[in-house]
């Protein structure tokens, strides 16, 4: 088989988009998914905003045995795996089981699931406990719901690196198409959107406390507080070219050509983070020299400091202002495991389509010197791409993305 690593099917849910038509349209207009928690009541909690997905029903979608085993994350995972083989024109049953695998990412697991049924135990006692929470809330039950509804049975399993975390997943899946496997169904899809995981989140000191949704999560701006916190992500379908080719795919998005990641040193160490160096660790795994990327992705943490790292390593390894920088992630939330899959989805949308997203609501602060994509979209010929994750405590994560055929 071929090195060469493809994309050939894309499933999105995003709270700015359910689909990946409908959620590339809304990002080309600059339409925000942010808005106020409805899951929950949030009132007594110091952050109140999120990126909800709005208009899925499981049960649309989904066989009934099916919706009480699941977590609301598993539901949108599956649906999502179930659109992005159907854009592939994957059809599993006519393929070897052992040839396909699926490799995921997840922050946290089924959180709405364990909270609802920790209150159960708690109030009502153990036998009124579902059998299912045994797997429903563990980070790993993407991975296995998604290969037992498609009989894959090659080599699988799950990555946790935070927000890094679905960019870490994508680069073991490549690893495991160089080994041999024809496909792997990979990405993330994220969201613990109850008071468990609310609280938990909050635990980071990241989150934005601003109830204005258009003034909640402004990475890069003067105004930088925090995040707003997302559900949702993306599947994409991995192939070796070959593989594609010999069943018949029709084409593919793109290819991934890099990937890096390093750990950034304790706080206080007085090292330099780790960012710079998995860009230029990334590109050196994908032969491209600087001046042939043609746009960047940003992790946008909306923190000062992180912001300022970020920026700098944009700019020390591009020059200052040498590259089209953007975060469309701003019309989502972060989305945690599912944010980096989605940022590859619209990476490769802007290959095909010629146009960069913008970074809504944002006005660039005059110490960053990048070339921020802000108010409307950006014609542009793009051929190359790359990718930025960060997760918390650490994680750098880089991908770079090349167009098809």
């Amino acid at each position: 088989m071929s090195s060469a690593t493809v994309v050939t099917g894309i499933g999105v849910t995003a709270p700015n988009g359910l689909g990946t038509d409908a959620y590339w349209s809304a990002t080309l207009r600059g339409q925000s998914g942010i808005g106020p928690l409805t899951r929950f009541e949030p009132q007594q909690y110091p952050a109140r905003l999120a990126g909800e997905v709005s208009g899925f029903t499981a049960e649309d979608y989904l066989p009934n045995r099916l919706i009480p085993q699941t977590d609301h994350m598993t539901r949108m995972a599956l649906v999502a795996a179930d659109w992005a083989l159907a854009d592939a024109g994957v059809v599993a049953e006519q393929l070897p089981e052992f040839s396909m695998g699926v490799i995921t990412a997840a922050s946290a697991g089924g959180f709405e699931f364990g909270q609802r049924e920790l209150e159960a135990l708690w109030s009502r006692g153990g036998q009124y406990v579902s059998a299912y929470q045994s797997f429903a809330w563990f980070y790993a039950v993407n991975t296995g719901q998604i290969s037992i509804r498609n009989g894959m049975r090659g080599p699988s399993g799950v990555v946790v690196s935070d927000q890094a975390g679905g960019l870490d997943a994508v680069a073991q899946a490549r690893r495991q198409l160089r080994k041999g496997v024809g496909l792997v169904v990979s990405g993330g899809v994220d969201g613990c959107l109850c008071p468990w995981g609310w609280v938990a989140q909050l635990a980071s000191g990241r989150l934005s406390r601003s109830d204005d949704p258009d003034r909640a999560y402004l990475p890069f701006d003067a105004e930088a507080a925090g995040h707003v916190p997302g559900e949702g992500g993306a599947i994409l379908v991995l192939e070796d070219a070959e593989f594609a080719r010999q069943r018949g795919a029709g084409r593919s998005y793109g290819e991934i050509v890099g990937y890096a990641a390093t750990f950034d040193p304790k706080p206080g160490s007085g090292r330099p983070a780790g960012l710079r160096r998995a860009i230029e660790l990334a590109l050196a795994d994908a032969g491209i020299r600087v001046q042939e990327v043609d746009a960047v992705f940003a992790d946008a943490a909306a923190v000062p400091e992180l912001d300022g790292i970020e920026a700098e390593a944009i700019t020390e390894v591009f020059r200052p202002g040498g590259v089209a920088v953007t975060a469309p992630k701003t019309m989502t939330g972060r989305l945690y495991a599912g944010g980096g899959p989605l940022d590859l989805v619209a990476a490769l949308l802007s290959i095909r389509d010629r146009v960069l997203p913008p970074t809504i609501n944002v006005t660039l602060a005059p110490q960053y010197e990048i070339d921020l994509v802000t108010g409307t979209p950006r014609k542009a010929a793009v051929d190359v791409a790359l990718v930025i994750a960060r997760g918390h405590g650490g994680f750098n994560s880089v991908m770079v993305l090349r167009g098809g055929p």
